[in-house]
């Protein structure tokens, strides 16, 4: 399936960036960051599909900040819930097939460690994100029919703002000073390239449904951040805290692990082991990551 006619949104992201990067060598991509193309706004998104006839729409559109989506909901819910319905609704009266990517957060997150949730589990998210990302989900399966959702977890990348380089730039401004890191939350650290990697295999085998797609393996905030800040060459000093030594508005998944048990069975899981990606992202990334918290 060469030569695709796909439509990104949220291009500019942490994802879309990525996205564009690895469909651009064999398909024809049409890229729109939200202040050109505002999921939010239906006569736009329909306009905009009618315009380019998309072969594919991937949505990596989303209102991200979690704990804000506590206090700004409608925003939250805007973006996260509307958007992808408008999304839907035009794809299925234009045609197309429509990729929307999810969240671990649409569960509650109290399986024990290490079991992980498959796409067969039902969804109970705790917070406002999780419940505006689950609104976004229900209305692309209600709305229509030729669909992917892709759920992910706790993506980093070299693009846009991550936890990684939030760490990154605490430990290089003050490397003494003890900090505190999550160490009872667990999940599998995902790097965008290697997913978007994984939404160009998914698109290309015309699968549908919903899928589960992160690294393999799982480890904590902590183990992560000693694991990255010390490929870095990066002098730090952290601490393992539990969550609640470290309160935030939202309330987060003690277990955010996702089993990719439908790519595995559709036989086109292409997802690494998070410590082989996390080496492969710093060894291409490194300067740039430096370079960055520098300016």
């Amino acid at each position: 399936m060469e030569n695709l006619k796909i439509l990104i949104t949220g291009n500019q992201g942490l994802l879309g960036t990525e996205c564009v990067r690895v469909l651009y060598p064999t398909h024809e991509i049409h890229g729109f960051s939200s202040k050109v193309l505002d999921i939010r706004d239906k006569s736009q998104v329909e306009g905009r599909i009618k315009e380019i006839r998309p072969d594919i729409i991937v949505n990596c559109a989303a209102y991200t900040k979690v704990d804000a989506c506590e206090t700004h909901f409608q925003d939250a819910w805007d973006v996260n819930a509307i958007g992808p319905e408008n999304l839907a609704q035009a794809v299925r009266r234009c045609g197309g097939f429509l990729v929307h990517v999810s969240t671990d957060y649409v569960f509650d997150g109290v399986r024990s460690i290490p079991h992980p949730y498959t796409e067969e589990d039902s969804p109970n998210p705790l917070s406002a994100y999780g419940k505006s990302k689950l609104a976004g989900e229900e209305a692309v399966r209600s709305l229509c029919p030729l669909h992917a959702i892709v759920r992910t977890a706790w993506l980093y990348g070299a693009a846009g703002p991550n936890f990684l380089k939030t760490m990154l730039r605490l430990s290089k401004e003050n490397p003494s000073f003890l900090r505190k890191v999550v160490n009872d939350q667990f999940g599998s650290p995902t790097w965008t390239y290697s997913l978007a990697k994984q939404i160009k295999v998914l698109i290309e085998s015309g699968a549908t449904g919903t899928f589960h797609a992160t690294d393999q393996g799982y480890c904590t905030w902590y183990e992560l951040a000693e694991t990255f800040l010390s490929l870095m060459g990066v002098k730090h000093n952290l601490t393992p805290c539990e969550t609640r030594d470290y309160p935030t508005p939202a309330r987060r998944p003690f277990n955010s692990i996702l089993e990719n048990k439908r790519l595995k069975e559709f036989g086109i899981d292409v997802m690494p082991p998070w410590q082989d990606d996390l080496k492969a992202f710093v060894k291409a990334n490194k300067k740039q990551l430096l370079k960055s918290i520098t300016k």
